[in-house]
C-alpha cells in the first residue's frame, strides 16, 4: 500500500482520530485501538472485499440509539498513512447516517442498516468540513468538492484544481477558495454556491 505521493507505505498506523458529531445523530461510536478478541454479533467490513483489511483498519463500535438495535462492529480499511489525511467519525445531515474516514478513504454508512454503505471515490478525501446551516457535509479532493445531504450525494463541483484544492472561507452560501492551474503555475480563486455546487472563477487583476 502507498502512501498519498506514491511512495511504498511501511507498518501503516492510524492518525489519531477526529470527531466531527456537528449534526444531531441516533448513535453513539467509539473508537477502538484495535480489534477485540471476541467479536460483537454483528461485524460488517468496509469495503467488502479488500486487500490486507487487517492492516491499519479503523475500527468502529457503533451503537445505534433506536430500541432493539444492536451494536455493531465497523471495519473500516485504511487507505493512506500519511498527516495530510483525515481518519475519525463525522455524523451527517441524515441522523441514521455516519461517515467514518480511515486514513482518507471515506465511508458513509446506514447505522440502522449497516449492510448500506457507500465508499467515496475520492482516493483520498484530503478535508471533510460540515456546513449545518445548508444540512451538508463537504468532501474536499485534489481536484473537486463533493457534497453529501440528508439525501445522499447532493452535487459535485467541476474541476477546481490540478493538485490541491484549498478553502479560504464560507460566508453564507458561498464558499471561497483557491485551485492550482498547472499550464499557468497559479493558485486561481473561485466562488462556490453550496446550494448548487455551480462554481465561478474570480478575475485577478
Amino acid at each position: 500500500m502507498n502512501d498519498i505521493f506514491g511512495s511504498e507505505k511501511r507498518a501503516p498506523e492510524m492518525n489519531a482520530p477526529t470527531f466531527g458529531l456537528t449534526f444531531p445523530h441516533t448513535w453513539q461510536v467509539e473508537v477502538l485501538p484495535a480489534r477485540p478478541a471476541i467479536l460483537p454479533a454483528r461485524h460488517f467490513v468496509y469495503p467488502r472485499e479488500v486487500d490486507e483489511i487487517e492492516r491499519g483498519a479503523l475500527e468502529v463500535l457503533v451503537r445505534p440509539d433506536e430500541p432493539g438495535s444492536a451494536p455493531f462492529l465497523a471495519t473500516c480499511a485504511l487507505g493512506f498513512r500519511d498527516p495530510a489525511v483525515p481518519t475519525g467519525i463525522w455524523s451527517m445531515p441524515n441522523p441514521h447516517e455516519m461517515c467514518a474516514v480511515s486514513g482518507g478513504y471515506a465511508y458513509v454508512i446506514d447505522t440502522a442498516s449497516p449492510e448500506r454503505f457507500t465508499m467515496l471515490r475520492y482516493r483520498p478525501v484530503l478535508q471533510v468540513r460540515p456546513v449545518v446551516d445548508r444540512d451538508l457535509l463537504l468532501f474536499v479532493g485534489h481536484r473537486s468538492i463533493l457534497a453529501w445531504g440528508a439525501d445522499g450525494k447532493a452535487w459535485e463541483t467541476i474541476k477546481l484544481s490540478d493538485e490541491g484544492v484549498t478553502v479560504t472561507a464560507i460566508e453564507g452560501p458561498v464558499l471561497r477558495g483557491l485551485g492550482w492551474n498547472m499550464m499557468s503555475d497559479k493558485e486561481t480563486p473561485f466562488a462556490l454556491d453550496l446550494r448548487s455546487g455551480g462554481v465561478a472563477w474570480v478575475r485577478v487583476p
